[in-house]
């Protein structure tokens, strides 16, 4: 598949979440027949769709169509903001730790 166009980057991170492509149809609310022909490039899912699906595989939507150039820290940190904040609700009390402390972290390394 190729990543350069939605149906491949949509490919790569369907295989790198470890999902199906009926529990990512699920997830986004479109049937599997549908998800199956924006992967394989036969159709074009309208925004709020990819917006759903960018969602669901917690990437963005720029990232899906191919848009997101090359970041530089600050949209790199907005990024990841987002995402976490996004999937704050979803996370474990340890996985939260582990973040903050992570951050932490390479403050220390740095002194």
């Amino acid at each position: 598949m190729n990543e350069n166009n939605l149906g491949g980057r949509i490919a790569d991170l369907l295989k790198k979440s470890g999902l199906t492509q009926r529990e990512l149809a699920d997830k986004v609310g479109v049937t599997e027949v549908s998800m199956s022909r924006y992967i394989s490039g036969d159709r074009t899912p309208k925004g709020p769709v990819i917006a759903n699906i960018a969602n669901a595989l917690h990437t963005t939507s720029d990232y899906l169509l191919g848009t997101e150039e090359k970041s530089d820290f600050d949209s790199e940190y907005y990024q990841i903001h987002r995402l976490i904040a996004r999937n704050a609700q979803y996370m474990t009390r340890k996985q939260k730790t582990e973040l903050v402390n992570a951050l932490f972290e390479s403050d220390d390394q740095e002194g």
